[in-house]
């Protein structure tokens, strides 16, 4: 039978067993907990990188998505790498001295010359019905950049220089898509007696500048003047029905609104007259007034 000595012992020793496996259970637990938290951590940094990765991916595949429609590169204008027109910057002295001087050729249909001089360019924008035999066509004349060139439409209209006559020209190239209006004897060499200097985008070159010269995009709806040379703007005018290659010498003095594209297409899809490109429209189009909203 063990003395008390001997119990006293074999019970200390069942203790420090006891401790000892507690012990182990302790560190086995603190040990799984480190482990477990590297694991955690190591999923944590790989999802944020995943989710930097993805965000920077889908970042610059939007840029490129939107690059085409906010670059200002010419390649980028079109597919031929003809570039848009200039950006519109206005002149200290815009609309300060329009002149109306006499041309060589007489007036084709009785006209009065425009006011001279300072013209207002205020309100920046007039809006004006064309009639047609074809439709409607209705214009919103740029009186903020363009003004002695408006001053000189709206002057026409008043005076009804453009009511009943043809337009005489429509372009149905891959470059060039317009029709061309404005001349009473309706054959294109017509006109109202008078000349008057070139304004946007001619103006937003310096001289000698050779891009001068260059084409630009004339986008479709822009509303231009025909002209014979530099500073020979008169009465004839033309409506781009489809986006248009042409150096920057044509005065452009407004765009056409919705009514009046779908007119032009209707025009557009019946051709040239006899065929080809260039020449009178087949489907004969007569202006029947031009009149201020």
């Amino acid at each position: 039978m063990p003395t008390n000595e001997e119990r006293r012992a074999t019970a200390r020793r069942k203790l420090e067993r006891q401790l000892q496996r507690r012990a182990q259970q302790a560190r086995r637990r603190r040990m799984l907990a480190i482990v477990g938290g590297s694991v955690a951590a190591v999923v944590v940094l790989a999802a944020a990188v995943f989710t930097v990765v993805k965000t920077n991916r889908e970042h610059q595949n939007k840029q490129a998505s939107a690059s085409p429609g906010t670059t200002t590169s010419a390649a980028a204008a079109s597919p031929s790498g003809i570039p848009p027109l200039p950006p519109f910057k206005p002149a200290a002295n815009l609309g300060a001295n329009c002149q109306y001087a006499p041309s060589a050729e007489p007036a084709s249909k009785p006209v009065k010359p425009p006011r001279q001089g300072k013209v207002p360019t205020d309100p920046a924008q007039v809006s004006v019905s064309m009639v047609t035999n074809q439709g409607n066509i209705g214009l919103l004349l740029a009186n903020n950049e363009s003004p002695c060139t408006v001053n000189n439409f709206v002057s026409l209209a008043e005076q009804k220089f453009f009511d009943n006559t043809q337009c005489h020209r429509l372009t149905a190239a891959p470059t060039s898509a317009v029709l061309q209006c404005g001349d009473p004897t309706g054959d294109g060499t017509g006109g109202p007696g008078y000349q008057f200097a070139n304004e946007y985008p001619t103006d937003q070159y310096k001289p000698g500048d050779p891009a001068a010269h260059e084409p630009v995009i004339y986008p479709r709806g822009t509303l231009a003047m025909a002209n014979a040379g530099p500073n020979t703007n008169g009465s004839q005018f033309f409506m781009v029905y489809k986006d248009t290659q042409l150096p920057p010498e044509y005065t452009v003095f407004g765009k056409i609104q919705q009514d009046g594209l779908a007119t032009l297409d209707k025009i557009a899809k019946g051709g040239v007259a006899g065929g080809g490109q260039d020449g009178q429209p087949a489907v004969p189009v007569t202006i029947t007034s031009v009149r201020l909203d």
